[in-house]
């Protein structure tokens, strides 16, 4: 009983009896309103502790000999799809000229409509049965045709047996196709007749590039791209067009897979040319990043932060080509993303401060209000009040 007696004294919750209770109107509302503020505030708190949160860490990328995925689809409401290509090159020397693996090109209308595609992506048709023969049109036994490279052949045994063929020949050479006219394959085909035919057509081009994991550029560009004296050039002068209008829709840009919270900056982007010519730059600054989710599963990403830059271009000056260009440059830094469950000893611990906390803000307030309401009504009462 001694016992039980020192332990009845450790009480820190002394009861009072209910004779001397004083229930008061406020003090039910005030009641009510932090029962409700307690419930909302605990189911707020079993949510967060429901759904795993997202931890973030900074770290030094140290990864090398990775490849970097793009994946994109842009959207040329006035360039058609056989005068755009493709090229890819990073500063370690690496070129990728006209791109076409894994590129798919949708011809659209004026309205934007999609045209049935064409047998094949370039311009030229298939290859004529009868082409032009090196050795003159006279056939000789056991002779196969053979159509001339017009001086591209890099070899006596090379053949160009239509317009594209002689076009490829020209841009391994460095040289420049400009009298397309002149070509005999390219006038069978009619070339230029069917470039005439797709004026006023657009070009929705998507797909993904793999290039190394360094600083680099790709750019949409008209015509053909060569080297010629170190620089890069492209063919415009086979179109016989001085301008052209690289106005641009950005559907998707993103580097790596998809993973969740990732925001591309450039989705939706739209720019419109009002210039004759005219170059459109986006600067890039690509993050490496790793989502790892609940389940330990991790996701190899990347995020990417953007400036742009428009400058026009004058016809024949030879500095600058109208396009779309990407710059990208990789960060040092790596960002890891981790999820994880909220500990049950930290939400117990959150639910026991918020009931301590809403119970004793909510006693301050009703001793304050009823402690108010006692004293206005004894002055009252005395006559002190005014």
């Amino acid at each position: 009983m001694q016992v039980l007696n020192r332990l009845r004294q450790l009480d820190a919750y002394p009861k009072i009896n209910e004779d001397f209770y004083s229930r008061t109107l406020s003090g039910g509302v005030i009641t009510l309103v932090s029962s409700i503020v307690m419930v909302l505030l605990f189911l707020t708190e079993l949510r967060l502790y429901l759904r795993p949160s997202t931890v973030n860490e900074l770290l030094v990328d140290t990864s090398r000999g990775e490849q970097l995925q793009i994946h994109f689809d842009v959207t040329f409401p006035a360039l058609a799809c056989s005068i755009i290509s493709l090229d890819a090159m990073d500063i370690s020397g690496e070129q990728h000229l006209d791109v076409k693996h894994n590129i798919f090109k949708k011809r659209l209308d004026s309205s934007g409509k999609v045209v049935e595609p064409p047998t094949q992506e370039s311009i030229g048709g298939p290859k004529i049965e009868k082409p032009l023969q090196r050795h003159g049109g006279r056939l000789e036994h056991n002779e196969t045709y053979c159509g001339s490279c017009f001086g591209a052949e890099t070899s006596d045994d090379d053949c160009c047996n239509s317009c594209e063929e002689v076009r490829e020949a020209y841009r391994r050479r460095g040289w420049a196709l400009s009298n397309v006219d002149l070509i005999d394959q390219c006038k069978r085909e009619g070339w230029l007749v069917k470039i005439k035919e797709q004026e006023g057509e657009g070009c929705n081009i998507y797909g993904s590039l793999e290039v190394n994991k360094v600083a680099g550029n790709f750019h949409f560009a008209p015509g053909k791209s060569f080297q010629q004296s170190n620089m890069h050039v492209h063919d415009i002068q086979s179109f016989q067009k001085d301008d052209f209008n690289v106005s641009h829709k950005i559907n998707e840009l993103s580097f790596g897979a998809h993973f969740p919270g990732v925001v591309n900056p450039l989705d939706g982007v739209e720019r419109i040319q009002y210039t004759s010519n005219g170059m459109y730059q986006y600067f890039i600054k690509v993050v490496p990043t790793v989502y790892t989710d609940i389940r330990g599963n991790k996701i190899q990403s990347n995020q990417f932060s953007v400036t742009e830059h428009f400058k026009g271009v004058e016809h024949g000056s030879g500095r600058s080509l109208p396009g779309v260009f990407f710059f990208y440059d990789l960060s040092p830094i790596k960002v890891l993303f981790t999820e994880r469950n909220t500990s049950f000893l930290h939400f117990l611990t959150n639910v026991c401060a918020i009931v301590g906390g809403i119970f004793t803000v909510s006693g301050i307030i009703d001793a304050f209000i009823y402690h108010g309401h006692r004293a206005i009504k004894k002055k009252i009462e005395i006559g002190k009040f005014s």
